[in-house]
Parts: C-alpha cells; structure tokens; sequence
C-alpha cells in the first residue's frame, strides 16, 4: 500500500524539510559572506544585479520556515512528479520576492544618501520607517493577508482548481503574494536596522516565523507594529537604534 500513514506523513514532511533545509543554506551562505562586514547602509556598495541576488538569498533564509507549512499542506494535493513540482511552487514563491528587490533597492538607494544629512534630519528619517512599519502592522489589509498566511486551506482548495499546466507557478506566485503583502513592512525596517544586519534578520525571521505559525500569531503581530511606533519615537534620543541611517551618531549632532 502506498496511501497509508507513513505516505501520507513523507508526502508532507519531505518539502517542509526541504524549504527547511534550503533556508538553512541560504542562513549559512549569509553568515559566510556578510558576518563580519557590520552593519551598512544604502545598497552596501552592490549594483542592482548583485543586490538583487543577495536580496533574493536574504528573503529565502527569511521566509521559507514560515512557508514550510503551506509547501507540506500544498505538496498534500501532488499525486505525482511531487518534486519537481514544489521545485516550481518555490521557484515562483521566490520570484516573487526577488520582484521585490527592485524597489527595495530603489529605497536603499535613496535611503542611503541620508548619511550626508545632519544628525536630527537621520533621525527623522529613522523615525519615519520605523512609523511606517508599525503601522501597517495594525491595518486591516495586514490582517487579511496574515489569515491567508496563517490559515491557508482556503487557498490551497483554489489552487487545486488550476489548470495543471500552470497549476504550480501560479500558486507559488499567488501565495508569495499575501507573504509580501504580510510582510513588506518587516522588510522596510531592515532599512533602519541595517539591509544586512544579521541579527536584526534572524530577529525578524522570527517574527515572521511566529506571526504565521504561532497561536498567538495576531496579537504578535501587533506588539511588533507597537514596539515599531516607540521605536520611532525613542531613536530622536537614542540613534544607535537605528544604524542603517543613523550610524549611531547623536541626533542633534
């Protein structure tokens, strides 16, 4: 027999592990390349291509714990060819978020020209992402790609009515859609912290992670958008809240 139990329970393990696994080599390759590089503002120095390559890397590392789930629950209504099939789920999921690299990159870049502005103009730009990014952790629209996130049966029954020659990429695409929708916000603090700062990226990894998969996944995510808020009030007497743009220089200096 091969619908018993233990088909049933590789058919959802093997690609969970398997995003699991991916994110732990694009962790490792991070650590590797950036770990002793502290922390940088702007574009740290990369062209767009290379920028979007490292972006591409830093959001897999990121995001493919918390999508590990929706990949098993997804993988569940593969019969056949189930590898190379979530090979193309991921592939799109992805893509989706190296899309976002390019205005990410647009951000980093005008971002980073505020280390030619005063101290208190830093810090008010500092300020300004840390307000932009809490609030959205409090808006309704937040809400409503979470609950996609977090409870994704939904979409995995309409993903099932795709035609099946496009039945993978568009899925992969469609759901790495509410992930950015869920989590762009996040993403934008990387600016304040750092595009590369490897502790604030394990610190939002889990977030991220928590949000989606933790019973109390909404009510993390609001403290977060709280603590975001405080964040851009507190870093006007203290910079070094936000290195990325302030260097940690005094705000009236």
């Amino acid at each position: 027999m091969t619908g018993g139990p233990v088909a049933v329970r590789r058919r959802t393990v093997g690609p969970a592990a398997l995003l699991l696994v991916a994110a732990a080599v694009a962790w490792v390759w991070l650590v590797a390349r950036w770990g002793g590089m502290g922390v940088m503002s702007g574009t740290m120095g990369l062209g767009l291509a290379a920028f979007l390559a490292v972006w591409t890397l830093m959001t897999a590392a990121m995001m493919l714990p918390a999508t590990a789930a929706v990949a098993a629950l997804y993988a569940r209504t593969i019969t056949a060819h189930r590898a190379p099939r979530m090979a193309v789920f991921t592939l799109a999921y992805l893509l989706v978020w190296a899309a976002a690299g390019l205005p990410a990159y647009a951000l980093a870049a005008g971002l980073g020209r505020t280390v030619d502005l005063p101290g208190t103009a830093r810090a008010a730009v500092a300020a300004a992402v840390f307000a932009v990014g809490g609030l959205y952790q409090l808006t309704p629209l937040k809400d409503r790609c979470l609950a996609k996130c977090r409870s994704p049966l939904g979409m995995i029954l309409r993903y099932a009515s795709y035609p099946r020659t496009s039945r993978d990429l568009r899925a992969g695409a469609h759901h790495g859609a509410f992930c950015l929708g869920c989590c762009w916000a996040l993403m934008v603090l990387l600016a304040a912290f750092g595009v590369m700062n490897l502790w604030a990226m394990a610190a939002l990894a889990v977030v991220i992670t928590a949000e989606k998969l933790a019973p109390a996944g909404r009510l993390v995510a609001r403290v977060v958008g709280m603590a975001s808020i405080a964040l851009a009030v507190a870093v006007f007497w203290f910079p070094a809240l936000a290195p990325g743009l302030t260097g940690g220089n005094t705000a009236g200096m």
